[in-house]
């Protein structure tokens, strides 16, 4: 087959995708199944790693292998081991990593198209236009990958200031325990209680504590500082936050049993937009896929106007942000996602 061939037969397989997604995940799984046998990628970690950390070093070692569209569903404790739940399409394939940072044998992967070759399978959505267009990033505040669409986003939506209507939003559950039930509340009501203010809140929360975890800053600014330099009044924050608690059960969720407790500030527009995980990218009331630079998301805020503004022709970092936290680090692009 010549290189024309090999184009036609491409495109063909993408129009059949299109009209039938559900071939995607047939195709995919059916290309080829690998036995893995004792995989290290404990380069990443050192000593005993969490559940957590077990989901999120296996994402971090899939991408390193140019293997993207995962998410962890959930890890569960076997013996020794952590089974983690990786879902691919709805599918779920089970992966069995030890405590110290191995992927060990038998664990099947399902070998997964290059990037590339995904963008030229997925059918692009058509963004609803509007004069001001709505923005909405759902984030779970400590998901790695919401951490980093963030940073990817905030540049964008500085430079298109008041010619949009932006907010964060939060996932209606926790993956990442008490501390990311406080900060969403604390930058759900600083949304509530000065709006104006939250990026510059935002820009200071998100370069971290500074503090190299594993090759990561693993937790964010401390909050006070950055209230008070963002010019937050502090009492009308934890103000709202005790109401907004109590209103929505976080503190008794968090007492519960369940594995990822609720957080259901935010749980209608969860369940309009079938919100699956952190981050989760809405534009006009339409789920839209973006990279996750500066760049990829000025060009698709500027696809949601009715007439493009000036600043669509601004020229922004098209590298992409580090996950987890910090200003100063790129990362690769990803559509990984926690949920």
């Amino acid at each position: 087959m010549d290189e024309e061939e090999r184009k036609v037969s491409k495109k063909n397989l993408a129009v059949r995708i299109r009209e039938n997604p559900w071939v995607l995940s047939t195709f995919v799984l059916g290309i080829l199944i690998l036995i893995l046998f004792v995989t290290n990628f404990s380069t990443m970690t050192s000593g005993t790693i969490s559940e957590i950390e077990a989901g999120e070093y296996l994402l971090n070692y899939f991408e390193a292998q140019g293997v993207s569209g995962l998410s962890v569903k959930s890890v569960d404790k076997e013996g020794d081991l952590y089974k983690v739940n990786i879902d691919y399409e709805n599918q779920l394939i089970p992966f069995y990593v030890t405590k110290s940072g191995y992927l060990t044998g038998n664990s099947i992967l399902s070998i997964i198209p290059s990037q590339n070759e995904q963008e030229d399978f997925i059918q692009n959505t058509e963004i609803p236009k509007s004069d001001k267009p709505i923005v909405e990033l759902f984030v779970m505040s400590y998901c790695p990958y919401g951490t980093q669409a963030e940073k990817g986003i905030i540049p964008a939506v500085e430079l298109f200031g008041d010619k949009i209507d932006f907010r964060i939003r939060y996932v209606s559950y926790l993956m990442h325990g008490e501390k990311e039930a406080v900060e969403n509340l604390r930058e759900y009501c600083i949304q509530e209680v000065a709006p104006e203010k939250f990026l510059d809140y935002m820009t200071c929360f998100l370069e971290g504590d500074g503090q190299v975890l594993k090759g990561y800053i693993r937790n964010g600014n401390d909050p006070d500082k950055c209230m008070t330099q963002a010019g937050i009044d502090k009492a009308k924050v934890d103000a709202c936050r005790k109401t907004t608690d109590e209103e929505y059960s976080i503190s008794e969720s968090l007492k519960s049993e369940e594995r990822y407790p609720r957080f259901n500030v935010e749980k209608e527009l969860n369940e309009k937009y079938s919100v699956q995980g952190s981050p989760t990218l809405v534009i006009n009331n339409q789920v839209v896929n973006s990279g996750r630079s500066p760049a990829n998301y000025l060009d698709v805020i500027c696809q949601a106007f009715n007439e493009a503004p000036e600043e669509c022709g601004a020229e922004l970092d098209s590298e992409t942000p580090s996950a987890y936290f910090g200003w100063d680090k790129t990362g690769t692009s990803t559509s990984a996602q926690c949920g």
